[in-house]
C-alpha cells in the first residue's frame, strides 16, 4: 500500500476520498457579505464540525477529569498519553502539511521556491540561532509555536466568518479581540508567575514577565469575553443570525487554554488541553481540503481506508522523527523507541535537522490558508447559499 501511495505522491495524483458531503460542506453559507438570518454556517458539515471542535474540546476536558481523578495532574505525565497527544496529534498533524504541500503536484508547482526555500532556510536559521545559543534556539522557537497556536484559533473564527458573509466592523473586532485575549491573556499570566510546573519546550523557554502584566490584562480579557458574548446573544435574538461555529471555537479555545494554564499548574492538564484542541482540527482542515480540491467519492469502506492511509503515514512520520529525537537528543524512552546513539557531538547538526519539519509547518501556514492567494479555498469558504 505504501509503495502505491508514494507512487502516486511523486506523481502528484494521490486522491483523498470525501470524508465530508462536498455539496453540504459547501452550501451552508450565505453570498458573500449577506448575512442570512437562521442559517448555520458550517465550516465542513454540522457533525463533523460539531465533532472537530466541540468533540476534541470535550475530549480534553474529559481527559484533564480523568487526570484529577486518577492524581496525575501533580506527577509525571503518564506515558500513553505522551504517545496519544504528542506523538498521535501534535508531531503528526505537523506532517499533516506534506499532503497539503509537498505530497500535491499541483500545489508544488503553483509555489515552488516558496515549497523549496522554506526547509532550507529553516534548517540554516535554526543551525546558525543553535551554534551561538541553544538556549536562544529553543526560545525562539517556542515563541514561533505560540505564534503559531494564536493564530491558527484566529483562522478558525476567520473563516467562520468569511462562512457567515459576515463583514461587520464592529462584530469583525470584537471577534478578533475575544479570540486574541482568550490565548494571549493565559500567557501573560504564565509569563507573569514563572516558574511553572509545565513549560512549552524545555524549562526557561519564555522570558519573565512581573506579575502586574497579568493584573493589566485580567479585566480587559474578562470584559471582552462578556462583550463578546452579549453580541452573540444580540445577534441571536434580535436577528436571529447564529454562528454556532465559531461561538464553539472561541468558547472551547478560552475555557481549554484559562484551565490549561491559569487554573491548574500542571504539565499533564497543560498537555491534554493545549494539544488535542489543535492537533485535530488541523488534521481535519487538511483532509477535507484535499478530498473537496479532488472532488473525488467513492464506497464508505474506501473512505476509511483512505483515512487509515492518511492516519497511518503521519503517524509513521511522526513516530521516525520522535525516534530520532529520543535516540539522539533526548533518551528518554528506550521503552518505544530503543537504545540512544551517543551523538552529542552531532547535536548542532541534529537538533536544527529535526526541528525543519515543525519549523517549515510554521512558515508555510503563513501562506497556505490564505483565502487571498487560493482560490480553491476561497470559494469553498465564499461559497454561495441554496
Amino acid at each position: 500500500m505504501f509503495v502505491q501511495l508514494k507512487k502516486s505522491w511523486l506523481q502528484g495524483t494521490f486522491r483523498f476520498p470525501v470524508i465530508f458531503n462536498p455539496v453540504m460542506s459547501t452550501s451552508a453559507s450565505p453570498a458573500a457579505g449577506k448575512v442570512i438570518p437562521g442559517k448555520f454556517p458550517w465550516l465542513f458539515s454540522p457533525a463533523v464540525d460539531l465533532c472537530t471542535f466541540l468533540g476534541s474540546a470535550l475530549l480534553a476536558l474529559s481527559l484533564l477529569w480523568l487526570g484529577h481523578t486518577q492524581g496525575w495532574l501533580n506527577s509525571e505525565t503518564p506515558e500513553w498519553l505522551w504517545v496519544s497527544t504528542i506523538l498521535m496529534i501534535d508531531v503528526a498533524h505537523v506532517y499533516a502539511t506534506g499532503f497539503r504541500v509537498y505530497f500535491d503536484g499541483t500545489e508544488l508547482r503553483r509555489r515552488p521556491w516558496l515549497y523549496a526555500l522554506a526547509p532550507i532556510l529553516s534548517f540554516l536559521i535554526g543551525a546558525a540561532l543553535y551554534s551561538e545559543s541553544p538556549t536562544w534556539f529553543w526560545r525562539i522557537l517556542a515563541y514561533l509555536a505560540v505564534f503559531h497556536f494564536i493564530r491558527q484559533q484566529y483562522g478558525w473564527v476567520a473563516l467562520y466568518r468569511a462562512k457567515a458573509g459576515d463583514r461587520d466592523r464592529l462584530g469583525t473586532w470584537i471577534d478578533s479581540l475575544a479570540i486574541y485575549l482568550a490565548t494571549i491573556y493565559p500567557l501573560v499570566y504564565w509569563h507573569s508567575h514563572l516558574p511553572r510546573q509545565f513549560w512549552w519546550f524545555l524549562d526557561d523557554d519564555f522570558v519573565r514577565l512581573p506579575v502586574l502584566a497579568a493584573e493589566v490584562v485580567k479585566p480587559v480579557y474578562w470584559s471582552v469575553m462578556l462583550l463578546y458574548c452579549c453580541r452573540a446573544g444580540d445577534q441571536a435574538l434580535r436577528f436571529r443570525r447564529f454562528n454556532p461555529g465559531k461561538d464553539l471555537v472561541v468558547l472551547t479555545t478560552a475555557i481549554c487554554w484559562y484551565t490549561g494554564i491559569v487554573l491548574f499548574n500542571s504539565d499533564y492538564a497543560f498537555t491534554v488541553t493545549n494539544v488535542i484542541i489543535h492537533g485535530i482540527p488541523y488534521l481535519v482542515l487538511v483532509y477535507w481540503y484535499q478530498s473537496l480540491k479532488r472532488n473525488s467519492s467513492s464506497s464508505s469502506a474506501h473512505r476509511f481506508q483512505q483515512i487509515g492511509a492518511f492516519l497511518g503515514v503521519v503517524w509513521m512520520m511522526a513516530y521516525i522523527e520522535e525516534l530520532l529525537w529520543d535516540t539522539g537528543v533526548w533518551h528518554e524512552r528506550p521503552w518505544l523507541f530503543g537504545t540512544f546513539w551517543n551523538l552529542v557531538d552531532w547535536s548542532g547538526f541534529l537538533v536544527p535537522l529535526l526541528a525543519v519539519p515543525q519549523m517549515t509547518h510554521y512558515i508555510l501556514d503563513g501562506f497556505i490558508w490564505r483565502r487571498t492567494t487560493d482560490k480553491q479555498l476561497a470559494g469553498m469558504v465564499n461559497s454561495d447559499s441554496e
